[in-house]
């Protein structure tokens, strides 16, 4: 089992209480593997909350029983509180000339995204064909959102550099540092606790990511030694980014809240920080996600092979990974050269 001591050693157990061990742990012992924190987007279950109707409390207990991940559950939730909210009331008493009007709405005048509508949708149809049972509706068979083309935004290493350097406090650079080093997506870097870093190993865990899956990456030398010295500002006895909370900017003030702190930092302290970076240094598109695209176009520039970068993204199906080639001038440059090759063999 992992354990950090005062100089952040990792897969070391510890032998006898020592001073530098981190609160908590007076007997030596690590914290317990499984001991993690509700973070990022785990939130409470929907099952927990204040339902403004009983159809809601219904949905969220078919939620319950249908999907085991919490996002999935707080997703479909929101969706649906969302239709409650635009219908003005119950969402269980809503006609189906109201339920089309509002698909009709967050199409054309919210203009969301084709993933967004269809995941919308999918809630709608369990909420009022599975749990009301009104399988004579056909609104949903109407709705149509296909993916568009668009390839994701990607920045230049000299771009990554400059906006790490542009990010003067370092509790926020180091999480943005890891989200790029190690292709992580925001909420994944947000849940890591100090048993997630094998620094001995060069290795990374990322517990339940997307879809409840764990993966293992790889991790730089570089930046274990850069979590060991920001660790050793804190030492919480679990989180490697823990919430610093309102109060004195003080060094020792701030680090003695960030020790008991419940939570981790918040996703939205990253997400608008990226954004005011990205005016300040006027590059066109960039957020925290947009790190972890260029984690990946960056590997397969260097060499990487698509299904490497496949699983130390964790992503499900290779043609989601697939959309990096057209991101890489590697590729551009080999194709060119393979056309060379192929002329030069002709005859004159």
């Amino acid at each position: 089992m992992a354990e950090v001591i005062g100089v952040f050693h990792f897969g070391r157990v510890m032998k006898k209480p020592t001073a530098s061990s981190p609160a908590g742990q007076a007997s030596g012992e690590p914290l317990p593997f499984n001991h993690r924190p509700n973070v990022g987007r785990r939130g409470r279950d929907p099952l927990d909350y204040d339902h403004s109707y009983p159809s809601m409390k219904r949905y969220a207990e078919l939620l319950a029983l249908r999907y085991d991940q919490p996002r999935t559950r707080q997703a479909y939730y929101r969706q649906l509180r969302l239709i409650a909210e635009h219908g003005g009331g119950d969402p269980a008493e809503l006609s189906e000339a109201q339920v089309r009007d509002y698909f009709l709405h967050v199409k054309t005048v919210k203009q969301w995204r084709p993933k967004t509508v269809r995941q919308a949708a999918a809630c709608a149809r369990l909420f009022f064909v599975d749990l009301l049972e009104n399988e004579d509706w056909r609104v949903f068979s109407q709705i149509r959102a296909q993916d568009d083309q668009r390839l994701p935004a990607v920045m230049t290493r000299a771009q990554v550099v400059r906006l790490l350097e542009h990010i003067r406090l370092r509790r926020y650079r180091i999480p943005i540092k890891l989200i790029y080093c190690c292709g992580l997506r925001l909420s994944e870097c947000l849940n890591l606790t100090i048993h997630d870093i094998r620094g001995d190993e060069g290795k990374l865990w990322v517990r339940e990511g997307k879809g409840g899956r764990d993966r293992m990456v790889p991790i730089a030398a570089v930046m274990v030694e850069d979590l060991r010295r920001y660790w050793r500002f804190h030492r919480h006895p679990l989180l490697l980014f823990p919430h610093v909370g309102r109060g004195s900017k003080e060094p020792e003030q701030m680090a003695r809240r960030m020790r008991q702190a419940k939570t981790p930092m918040p996703v939205s302290s990253l997400q608008r920080l990226i954004l005011s970076a990205r005016q300040e240094l006027n590059y066109p598109e960039a957020t925290v996600h947009t790190l972890r695209h260029s984690f990946a176009t960056h590997l397969i520039e260097a060499g990487a092979g698509i299904h490497t970068v496949k699983e130390l993204l964790g992503h499900r199906q290779i043609e989601t990974t697939m959309v990096y080639l057209h991101l890489t001038h590697r590729s551009e440059q080999d194709a060119q050269k393979l056309v060379d090759q192929l002329t030069r063999q002709l005859p004159r």
